[in-house]
């Protein structure tokens, strides 16, 4: 079968590999749709890993079923989770799923830049979910992102009527977007560098988007906000003038969301007196559990959440190495589909 094998950004060369063989209780997936993440092109985590195939946003057809398997059959639309919790660990079941060394070490092989796919028993057992016909294969993609997303809005336990700031307008940015306001948040204010990025914020329902590097924008944000700070800041992009920011823009009793991160040994100054005092909370999020899965899916299939028009690029797998370009790039493009 055919690859996309990473090298690096500007390196994702077509390859030949073997098509996966299954074993017991596992299953192989002809992979119909993959999404190209932002965490795919930061060269700071991938490189030391390369070369190898990336792609953990899919969505596919089972093609064969290994022995025991009776929950699946070849031909179901699925969606499969590529991390997963083992559930029986101190940190799953006191809910911290996503600390779990299970969740850490599990995959599927060789990725979602295939033609196919296997996945491993474990995986089979949580973490494949059938599509619902009112999913397509391509929609089926954001079902990973959008899980992430939900996880993070639900340990910074987002309230209807809170005002929130959202600080980078990429795909994670643009999804925390819709997810808050399918749970009724109300102000809801954006920033990013792209002036392409911020029309797309606005476009999709954002009451505002600026340009984070506008001097006096924490000013003019609080303005924006009816004279006041914010009841939730999310960080969704790894440039630390952004955490810089995020720590000016948050309201007493308010709450820090960091969805993404710098990279690592970059340290960020925090007045602990001060958010002591005026009780803010900094919370770090990172991955979903099988339970956000499941909330993702229902939220896309019942279209709470919209997802379909964020697809700007939709290329064969021919073009990997174009979409991750493009990603890296971060031109006019905000999710960039390989169809293998």
């Amino acid at each position: 079968m055919k690859a996309a094998m990473y090298y690096n950004n500007n390196d994702v060369r077509i390859e030949e590999m073997p098509r996966p063989v299954i074993g017991p209780g596992e299953l192989l997936v002809k992979v119909a749709s993959s999404g190209i993440c932002g965490s795919d092109v930061l060269e700071w985590y991938r490189l030391k890993k390369a070369p190898l195939v990336l792609g953990h946003e899919i969505a596919g057809i089972i093609e064969e079923t290994g022995n025991g398997v009776t929950k699946y059959k070849k031909g179901d639309r699925v969606f499969v989770s590529h991390h997963i919790p083992c559930n029986t660990c101190r940190y799953c079941l006191s809910g911290n799923h996503t600390v779990c060394e299970t969740l850490h070490t599990t995959n599927f092989f060789p990725g979602g830049f295939a033609e196919y796919l296997r996945v491993p028993p474990l995986n089979v057992d949580r973490g494949v979910f059938i599509l619902p016909e009112e999913i397509s294969f391509d929609e089926g993609v954001f079902i990973e992102p959008l899980a992430c997303v939900i996880r993070g809005q639900r340990i910074s336990r987002l309230l209807p009527g809170e005002s929130v700031a959202i600080l980078g307008s990429g795909i994670s940015g643009l999804l925390h977007l819709v997810a808050a306001r399918a749970f009724g948040a109300g102000r809801i204010i954006m920033t990013d560098i792209s002036p392409y990025r911020l029309k797309t914020a606005l476009d999709n329902g954002a009451d505002a988007a600026l340009d984070a590097r506008k001097p006096g924008l924490e000013a003019e944000l609080a303005k924006l906000n009816g004279g006041r700070l914010f009841d939730q800041v999310i960080i969704s992009t790894g440039a630390i003038s952004a955490f810089k920011q995020a720590l000016k823009l948050v309201d007493r009793g308010g709450k820090v969301l960091f969805f993404a991160a710098p990279e690592p040994g970059v340290a960020l100054p925090v007045p602990v007196a001060e958010f002591w005092r005026n009780g803010i909370t900094l919370l770090p999020s990172y991955g979903n559990s099988p339970l956000d899965a499941v909330q993702a899916i229902e939220l896309i299939r019942s279209k709470r959440v919209m997802v379909d028009q964020f697809i700007t690029h939709r290329l064969g797998l021919a073009e990997a190495a174009k979409g991750f370009q493009m990603v890296a790039g971060a031109g006019e493009c905000v999710k960039v589909v390989i169809k293998p």
